[in-house]
């Protein structure tokens, strides 16, 4: 990206997201929801919502490679690697914030079914993915998840958790229970920017994994390089972005949280190596082991 366009970056995800009132009012008086339509906090991810019907394809089509490499275990200091050369993605994996099923497809490719697919060779895992649990708290993206889960083929193995991070091990709040320990992966993909109580909710997912567990990142954080300028201006862009964008917040630092959630073994973070120093919507792309 040239330096405009980055510095733009934000103002056209709020300037899709200002097109996409009209039809979010559409649609929220067409399901009698006043509720949510007069609730600023409910109204505003309403919005969000319709945006990323929009807008999420196109998103997961930039980010997708990244992704698929990451979960081969062929990212190291940012840089998409030629051949395996970490753990993939295997075993019983929590995904956070799995939405209406985005990357489904993407996790199918790694299920034990086909243990082969999209990978050129496993070092130091299993065979595939056994068991996928995905937490959605949202009850209308839990349904579509539900159903994107039966198009790929997962339904075998993919239980949606309808529940917030905090209840995930309160059987009592959902038909199941995660126990502290038992997850070999976790998977957050462009996530943590939404989710409540970031630093809370962190730690308890750290708490979920088992020793040796891989967590692989994929998510836009706060800035940390180009300078005290470029820091302002992405601060100043977060004001109008968290009443445009729903949860989500792009000054959120997740490294930070995510290094000292626990005692990690290993920590590869970084950002993706074609990342301007410039960017205002900085990502970051590797792996914690616990």
């Amino acid at each position: 990206m040239s330096l405009f366009e980055t510095l733009a970056e934000p103002w056209f995800f709020m300037w899709l997201s200002l097109s996409h009132v009209p039809a979010t009012i559409r649609a929220l008086v067409a399901a009698k929801d006043y509720g949510t339509l007069f609730s600023p906090s409910g109204f505003g991810e309403a919005l969000f919502g319709t945006l990323w019907a929009t807008i999420g394809p196109n998103v997961k089509a930039v980010s997708e490679e990244r992704v698929i490499a990451l979960l081969e275990g062929r990212v190291k200091g940012g840089y998409i690697q030629d051949e395996v050369i970490s753990t993939p993605i295997y075993g019983t994996v929590l995904e956070v914030g799995a939405g209406s099923g985005m990357w489904a497809d993407v996790l199918a490719r790694f299920s034990s079914v086909d243990a082969t697919g999209g990978l050129r060779k496993r070092k130091n895992a299993g065979s595939g993915i056994t068991k996928v649990y995905g937490v959605e708290p949202n009850p209308i993206s839990a349904k579509a998840l539900q159903k994107r889960v039966q198009e790929v083929g997962l339904q075998d193995i993919y239980q949606v958790v309808p529940v917030g991070i905090e209840f995930v091990h309160d059987p009592s709040a959902w038909n199941g229970k995660i126990e502290p320990g038992s997850i070999d992966c976790i998977v957050g993909i462009m996530c943590m920017c939404s989710i409540p109580e970031p630093e809370k909710n962190i730690q308890l997912l750290y708490k979920l994994l088992k020793p040796g567990g891989h967590w692989f990142v994929y998510e836009h954080v706060k800035v940390s390089r180009g300078g005290p300028l470029l820091r302002f201006y992405q601060r100043l862009c977060s004001i109008p972005w968290s009443f445009m964008m729903g949860s989500c917040r792009i000054c959120r630092n997740t490294e930070k949280s995510l290094r000292t959630a626990g005692v990690w073994q290993e920590v590869d973070l970084a950002p993706p190596s074609d990342q301007t120093d410039y960017a205002v919507m900085p990502h970051i792309i590797g792996t914690l082991k616990k």
